[in-house]
């Protein structure tokens, strides 16, 4: 009687049975090559399979599998770029006493994009290497990397705003006191010059875009531990994490924690692809999600730092907003692609050129605009003063506008031109069938103005309160034409309907500011 167990069912045992065949197989095929070794590796036919194995082709060939099993480091690449990266340490005198309602150790102005999004997602006192309190001396960490060997270096704004004392330290140790050359708040970069040095190792900006994939090192000074180094992918591009209409970051996944803010992401040729600023952290620490501001953006901004301690943007005042799939069917369009202009500003460069509220620009010099935040990027990159070319569609006709932009205004203050009451005290108003809300012509409502119709009702379950639309909003257009009455609104809709539109697109003033609304249309 065999009492060995019976084995060959078992999956492993049959998965060990195909490796010791496939070996088998390998053998085989390694005794063919030997034969037909003229051809490939210069052995004779009359070579054994002990000359075989221990030729240097073979060695060569094991060589080649080794380099390929084995993980690939990033030492080389850390010995390089690591000496370019710097340690900021800055200090900032306490704040008035009077600001009770404030925490002193925010970097950001308070009810800064900036501001809410590290309230949200940082850590328990909020933001990244900060210390103190109200009332006392402020010290705050960040990183950075020098882009010159006379000292020129790119951290965050965050880390500096504000600063009286900058000191930075670099690899090797030593400590050097800096000055603030210029920051952008919009994107949150700022240049400093190291003093009382020269020949510094310096890091270059990358070129092109990274590739979702591509591996990334994170250098920095994390909760104070300088020279630190963490390694990750790109895990996505072009990211908004609602900082301003400049945003486009490349999110990675390598380990980035508080005091990392400012420091480089660097790619496998050692160049810096991104600016670290910003994490997704409940919890206070790494999760994986870090924003880093893209090395062209840097390279703009810089330049113009460098050049005149402040960044001027170009402008053609408009407000835009996306295209939608429902606003790009309420005006004919294919494809949801390009910028909405909700309202030019009066006397801007779009106004002036002929601009007008529902245009869709879809182009720039010839170069397709993809969406709302593209044209923003676009047109803040270009010099105040320059000559573009706008593709626009016009009322459902292609045009060509040409225009030389404005110099985009430091602050840009949105006044109301209607009351916070003014829904209220009106008439009920008159229903408009099928969208879940009632209207009152403006100029019967104090303050509301004497264009459009206000909505004084709306039906919390309806298609327009999904919408946004609440009581005393302003709507002006109702498919591209201006309704002062219900019977207007009516009117615009079934028009839309008789056109086989799924939606209709309502141009709404809310709180000062207009904006397009697709209103999908219920059928019946």
């Amino acid at each position: 009687m065999n009492d060995r167990p019976d084995l060959s069912n078992l999956p492993s045992y049959r998965q060990s049975r195909r490796s010791v065949f496939s070996a088998r197989k390998i053998a085989l095929m390694a005794s063919v090559v030997a034969g037909l070794g003229v051809a490939v590796y210069g052995f004779s036919p009359s070579t054994s399979p002990a000359d075989l194995f221990s030729s240097p082709a073979h060695a060569q060939v094991n060589n080649e599998v080794r380099k390929v099993e084995r993980p690939i480091g990033f030492a080389d690449i850390v010995e390089r770029v690591k000496p370019s990266v710097i340690s900021v340490k800055v200090n900032i005198k306490e704040k008035s006493a009077s600001n009770d309602d404030g925490d002193d150790s925010s970097p950001f102005q308070p009810g800064s994009p900036m501001e809410r999004f590290f309230r949200r997602f940082g850590g328990p006192d909020g933001f990244p290497g900060m210390k103190g309190g109200r009332g006392r001396v402020v010290q705050g960490q960040g990183s950075g990397f020098f882009i010159s060997a006379d000292g020129f270096a790119v951290t965050n704004n965050h880390v500096v705003d504000g600063a009286d004392k900058v000191e930075v330290t670099t690899d090797d140790g030593k400590t050097y006191t800096a000055k603030v050359i210029g920051t952008d708040q919009r994107t949150d970069l700022a240049l400093i010059k190291v003093e009382g040095g020269s020949n510094f190792s310096f890091a270059k900006l990358a070129d092109g875009k990274p590739r979702i994939g591509d591996w990334v090192l994170a250098v920095g000074n994390p909760f104070g531990l300088g020279g630190t180094v963490t390694a990750g992918i790109v895990s996505a591009s072009g990211r908004d994490i609602g900082n301003g209409p400049y945003d486009d970051f490349i999110q990675i996944d390598a380990p980035v924690n508080k005091g990392n803010s400012g420091g480089p992401a660097f790619n496998t040729d050692g160049e810096v692809m991104g600016v670290n600023t910003a994490i997704y952290s409940p919890s206070g620490g790494s999760v994986g999600i870090a924003f880093s501001i893209p090395a062209n953006t840097v390279k703009n901004v810089v330049a113009q730092l460098k050049d005149k301690g402040s960044v001027s943007r170009g402008w053609i005042g408009v407000q835009i907003q996306p295209v939608t799939a429902d606003i790009a069917d309420s005006l004919g369009m294919k494809k949801a692609e390009g910028a909405l202009v909700a309202e030019p500003q009066k006397d801007g460069p779009a106004a002036k050129a002929g601009i007008e509220s529902g245009d869709v620009i879809t182009a720039v010099n010839g170069e397709s605009v993809k969406d709302a935040r593209e044209l923003a990027r676009t047109i803040g990159g270009m010099a105040p003063g320059a000559t573009v070319k706008l593709n626009v569609l016009h009322k459902g006709q292609d045009k060509v506008v040409n225009l030389t932009l404005g110099q985009l205004p430091s602050t840009v203050e949105a006044k109301s031109d209607t009351d916070n009451d003014s829904g209220k005290g009106a008439s009920r108003g008159t229903d408009v069938p099928k969208l879940g809300m009632t209207v009152a012509p403006a100029n019967s409502v104090a303050g509301a103005g004497k264009d459009g119709v206000v909505v004084t009702e709306v039906d919390p379950k309806s298609a327009a309160a999904e919408r946004g639309f609440k009581e005393g909003d302003v709507i002006l257009e109702v498919g591209g034409k201006s309704v002062s009455t219900a019977g207007d609104v009516r009117e615009a809709i079934n028009a839309a309907r008789t056109d086989n539109k799924n939606s209709v697109l309502m141009r709404v003033k809310s709180g000062g500011q207009s904006r397009f609304v697709a209103v999908p249309l219920a059928k019946g």
